[in-house]
């Protein structure tokens, strides 16, 4: 088993910064890809970004692509969302994945078998 623990949520005026953190422990999480999805109240779960379990290769969605980082460090079983110039529709519970079997980023959510608890990203107007 994985779990998953993201930290880093809060509540930032439009236009600033928010960096999210998922740890790993349990199984070699390292091995492979990680992502991060998001639920707004009311919608389905979206693909935010994913890295795969080198960290050479990401995918992003347009809404957040040139506005989000995600990175990777494999010694300490973590990964990284850096969110700038955040936006009220980016508020959103976010929460981190990994696969046991993926290396490549994919956008698919049914493709991650475990998952964090979520952590709260509020940005207001």
């Amino acid at each position: 088993q994985v779990q998953l623990v993201e930290s880093g949520g809060g509540l930032v005026q439009a236009g600033g910064s928010l960096r999210l953190s998922c740890t790993a422990s349990g199984r070699t999480s390292s091995s492979y890809a990680m992502a991060w999805f998001r639920r707004a109240p009311g919608k389905e779960r979206e693909f935010v970004a994913a890295i795969s379990w080198s960290g050479d290769s990401t995918e992003y969605a347009d809404s957040v692509k040139g506005r989000f980082t995600i990175s990777r460090d494999n010694s300490k079983n973590t990964v990284t969302l850096q969110m700038g110039r955040l936006k009220p529709e980016d508020t959103a519970v976010y929460y981190c994945a990994t696969s046991s079997a993926l290396l490549s980023p994919v956008r698919l959510g049914r493709e991650y078998d475990y998952w964090g608890q979520g952590t709260q990203v509020t940005v207001s107007s």
